[in-house]
């Protein structure tokens, strides 16, 4: 009783199957390895940036301006 055979996992996997359907879980699957792909790049960037302390990670979601200020807005205080 203590230990499940393959046969009920498989009965298992008929249920879930059935429940949820087959795309659905093709769904879930692909999300979840590309999840886990994620997470593998992210540890490898975060190992690569711990090796070089000085090098610092491209960021593509920051902008460079430079900051002037308005002529007139001092004056107005």
């Amino acid at each position: 009783m203590g230990s499940l055979s393959i046969w009920h996992w498989l009965i298992v996997l008929l249920i879930v199957a059935l429940v949820f359907g087959t795309k659905k879980l093709r769904n879930i699957g692909s999300d979840l390895g590309g999840a886990v792909k994620g997470f593998k790049e992210g540890m490898r960037d975060a190992q690569e940036a711990s090796t070089d302390p000085h090098k610092e990670l491209p960021r593509s979601d920051t902008i460079d301006v430079d900051a002037k200020e308005k002529a007139g807005s001092r004056d107005a205080r």
